[in-house]
């Protein structure tokens, strides 16, 4: 069990919530080994595990997971295809772990593109894990910043015209109302494995205070001791949101 007396860390010092992860590395990972590209993806479900049972580890209530981008329908048709396999495996072999460990999961995205056999398997999991606690997994799938933002747009239009608001109710408190993840907090930290330093229309909303750790390490090579070193650093940083050093010590 990870505690803030093994972090070396003080007893007050705040931890993240929420943590983001952006999942990279792992085609490289797969050429590096003159392995096909679906086996870096099959190598990185390991590195979930250990980043969950970190995140458990560390009392993090939330950890958001980018999975598949609403971009990445462009990437070659047959590793498209193992992916999708892949996500359906990974639901049917995890879910009961998931829900005996007390563990929500949540697949975030327009799941609408998806097979209906895929379909099904997403809301059974997340029916059967949505009364649990010890964690929220965000899963982001087919899910993209920018379309997260419109369809919050489009959702704010539809209650306007049906008169349940009027646009100059509109303010950033509401916004976050319609885009996902609303009822979570906002998340803390997101790291970005291997070695690129972008978001890639990750939860563009809802990272605007996050903080960024940029790692190397290919994705199927981080473990619960990388988490680790990401959250120290985190606990290292002064978060103002606008506000000065000075304030931040009257507070």
């Amino acid at each position: 069990m990870t505690t803030k007396a093994e972090l070396n860390l003080p007893a007050d010092v705040a931890l993240p919530k929420h943590i983001a992860i952006i999942m990279d590395g792992n085609n490289r990972w797969a050429k590096k080994r003159f392995l096909p590209s679906l086996a870096g993806h099959k190598a990185g479900v390991k590195s979930v595990r250990s980043v969950i049972e970190g995140c458990i580890e560390l009392g993090v209530e939330s950890l958001s997971l980018f999975a598949f981008s609403t971009e990445n329908w462009k990437r070659p048709a047959l590793e498209v295809k193992g992916l999708m396999e892949l996500f359906g495996l990974a639901l049917d072999r995890e879910t009961q772990k998931l829900h005996q460990n007390n563990i929500r999961l949540i697949v975030v995205g327009d799941k609408s593109r998806f097979s209906e056999s895929l379909q099904r398997r997403i809301k059974n999991a997340e029916e059967l894990t949505r009364h649990n606690d010890r964690l929220t997994l965000n899963i982001a799938a087919n899910y993209g910043g920018q379309w997260d933002i419109m369809q919050a747009a489009q959702r704010f239009a539809e209650d306007c015209v049906a008169g349940k608001c009027t646009p100059d109710q509109l303010n950033t408190q509401v916004f976050d109302q319609y885009v996902h993840l609303a009822d979570q907090p906002k998340p803390d930290l997101c790291i970005r494995t291997g070695g690129e330093s972008r978001i890639s229309n990750f939860l563009v909303w809802q990272m605007a205070y996050t903080e960024y750790y940029f790692v190397d390490s290919l994705w199927p090579d981080f473990q619960k001791h990388h988490l680790v070193d990401a959250v120290k650093d985190f606990t290292s940083r002064e978060r103002r949101f606008g506000r000065t050093s000075e304030q931040l010590e009257e507070k």
